[in-house]
């Protein structure tokens, strides 16, 4: 990998998930990469470039990650690039609060590099619960330069990055590990046959202890170490093996070993470097894991917060949607007047205003407010630390249901978008279990289908309650479908798991990380720029050609009826069969590019208008519905349909993206639709 700049230095930092990696990134380089309070955050490597230095510092923030020597991608991407990325030093970040975990990863890298400026992050807060580190003490243990900091000081960060110049300009000579006495042999044996060998910069000790456990495959063949039968390497491995055979070693004790010697060692260093121990915080985080994370309560308060999500997203978004609702109906004749004095035909002014311009106003109007209000609610639940008990707690279904508990952090993604949500199933590292995690993420519903939800449960089961108990009550029946929601989604993956997806869930290591206080600004600032314009950019982008092909189905008729009604008379009597009609399918197909254009195509082909029409309240709205033979029943089918049919076209690219197989990608649209059908053929049966 090349350098960003010639005359810059290379230095990658690693760590374990949740230490702060990327808060010092973006610290260093000024960079806004986005800081999660979750483990399995960052996946890829991140570049910037910090100027704090008399020669650049070209920053790579790898993945984080516990284990140098295991094979999910996080691990494969962080080693690879130590081995092979050209780094010029590392700085191994560490958690001042929890240090006998963090060290295990830095003795790792320090068996790989000499260039390792050792940070201790959170400094600050080890402080608050009594907890004090001697990073001189670090220091004289490790063999490296050791810097304390509190990643939101400026000052502590520079003097991080004077510590990467210094390591840089003089590497220290670390202190190795020692291993049992037969290991130590066998090490021994292994490198002087690797002395006459090419190693590429690696340290022959590192490829000597990789070489007698069999690991690190994919290091080992760009090496071109293969120990075959009869040459001097493989003559060493092998006398090395008798040698720990005779000992009483298998292979995977020698796995176990070394394991067990560097975790003992990185204890006993923590224990020496630091003084004091967590009191009264660490007994109130264990009293609030034991009621959060419990089998109880822990699904109760987790149904009591998204309660008060909703109930927040539904009581605080009317007024803003009604506000630009309104802004966007002003723009039309304003619009139209411009078109006119361009000399534009009728026609086209009808098609661009009319079609184009009225179906990205009403998306942006029904979906902005409510997104930019959902979003920073939900990541102030992850960045205080809670979304990761949300995976604890269902790591226990989904393990039942054969898949990984990560899902569980994919499915929350979701609830924003169902794109973000397949993106993020890059986290999990089986693919087995990856390709579940993808096919059931519209098993949630996205942030854009809450708004026709909210109405059509206010208009159809809130009835004549108004205002705080009005919205509480739509709130707990949305929960409640959302609970709905969730057992679908577990019984989706139980059917794939046990048919086209067969196999056992792998383990994966959850970190529950401390609960923080959260940055507010900044939370608001990411979820509005990151989260809610990323949303809002994809529907717009998809809603424009969208009112496009509206407007031509309302517009261009054939024996006196436009295409829209013989689309929906075509679809009628399968509409009935669900307890719907062709209209309301039709609708649904029409959304396709965004599901917020559902109700708008329903009102168009009711009233017979040309382009998305906009009730003028939510009681109006009831008033048409009714006038087309809606019932109670009606909303319930179309209020189950919501939540499970096929996902929007922007989700639909990015599972082919993701899977790159279009078999799949047709599967992840069928499965809901046909989990959707049966639920409105038993309501229908039923009822």
């Amino acid at each position: 990998m090349r350098k960003h700049q010639q005359s810059s230095r290379v230095i990658a930092l690693a760590g374990n998930p949740n230490v702060g990696k990327s808060t010092v990134f973006n610290g260093l380089t000024g960079l806004r990469q986005h800081t999660g309070n979750w483990t399995g955050k960052t996946v890829d490597t991140a570049w910037g470039v910090c100027k704090r230095t008399e020669l650049p510092l070209c920053l790579v923030d790898l993945p984080g990650t516990y284990s140098l020597l295991s094979h999910s991608p996080e691990e494969e991407v962080a080693r690879d690039f130590l081995c092979f990325g050209g780094a010029d030093g590392v700085i191994a970040l560490c958690d001042a609060t929890c240090l006998g975990r963090s060290l295990n990863l830095v003795l790792q890298i320090l068996e790989l590099t000499p260039h390792v400026i050792l940070c201790v992050n959170l400094m600050d807060e080890a402080a608050k619960t009594g907890i004090r580190v001697s990073t001189e003490v670090l220091s004289d243990l490790l063999g490296v330069n050791v810097v304390g900091i509190s990643a939101r000081s400026a000052k502590d960060l520079s003097h991080l990055a004077e510590a990467c110049e210094r390591t840089c300009a003089e590497p220290p000579t670390p202190t190795a590990t020692e291993y049992p006495a037969p290991i130590e042999d066998g090490i021994r044996l292994i490198s002087e046959a690797l002395a006459s060998v090419n190693c590429q910069g690696l340290p022959r000790r590192w490829l000597a202890l990789r070489l007698l456990e069999g690991s690190c495959a994919n290091v080992l063949q760009r090496l071109e170490l293969d120990p075959a039968a009869g040459s001097d390497l493989g003559a060493a491995v092998d006398k090395a093996w008798e040698r720990l055979t005779a000992a009483g070693y298998t292979r995977e004790g020698l796995s176990e070993t070394i394991v067990s010697t560097l975790m003992q060692r990185a204890v006993s260093v923590a224990r020496e470097a630091t003084e004091g121990t967590e009191h009264r915080r660490d007994l109130r985080r264990q009293r609030l894991d034991r009621i959060l994370t419990s089998r109880t309560w822990g699904y109760l308060t987790m149904l009591a917060l998204l309660t008060l999500v909703f109930y927040l997203t539904v009581r605080l978004s009317n007024l803003p949607s009604a506000w630009l609702s309104a802004l966007f109906r002003r723009g039309e004749p304003l619009l139209l007047e411009l078109l006119s004095r361009m000399h534009a035909p009728p026609w086209l002014g009808d098609l661009l205003v009319t079609g184009v311009y009225r179906t990205v106003g009403w998306v942006i109007s029904v979906m902005l407010p409510p997104t930019a209000i959902f979003f920073p609610l939900f990541t102030l639940l992850e960045d205080v630390g809670y979304l990761p008990r949300v995976a604890y707690n269902l790591d226990r279904p989904f393990c039942r249901c054969n898949a990984c508990g990560k899902q569980a952090l994919t499915l929350c993604m979701g609830f924003g978008c169902n794109a973000v949500g397949v993106m993020g199933c890059r986290i999990i590292d089986s693919k087995r279990e990856r390709l579940l995690a993808i096919l059931t993420n519209a098993f949630v519903p996205c942030n854009g289908k809450f708004s026709a939800l909210i109405a059509l449960i206010t208009l159809f089961f809130v009835g004549s309650s108004e205002g705080l108990v009005g919205d509480l009550l739509a709130a707990l029946i949305l929960t409640a479908l959302l609970a709905l929601c969730l057992l679908m989604t577990l019984a989706a993956t139980k059917l794939l798991s046990v048919t086209l997806l067969r196999g056992q869930p792998s383990s994966f290591t959850l970190e529950l990380p401390p609960y923080r206080r959260p940055q507010v600004g900044r939370v608001i600032l990411h979820s509005l720029l990151n989260r809610t314009l990323f949303v809002l950019g994809r529907a717009v982008a998809v809603a424009a050609p969208a009112g496009l092909v509206l407007w031509l189905m309302g517009n261009l008729t054939v024996d006196g009826m436009s295409l829209l009604r013989h689309c929906a008379a075509f679809l009628d009597p399968i509409g009935a069969w669900m307890g719907m009609d062709g209209v309301i399918l039709a609708a649904f197909l029409l959304g396709l590019p965004a599901n917020e254009t559902v109700i708008p195509i329903m009102l168009m082909v009711y009233q017979s208008q040309n382009g998305l029409t906009e009730a003028a309240s939510t009681a109006a709205l009831g008033e048409v519905l009714l006038a087309n033979g809606w019932s109670w029943v009606t909303a319930l089918c179309v209020i189950l349909f919501f939540l499970f049919h096929w996902p929007c076209s922007t989700t639909l690219i990015t599972v082919k993206k993701e899977t790159k197989s279009l078999p799949l990608t047709l599967l992840a649209a069928v499965l809901p639709t046909v989990f959707g059908v049966l639920c409105c053929l038993l309501v229908s049966a039923i009822l």
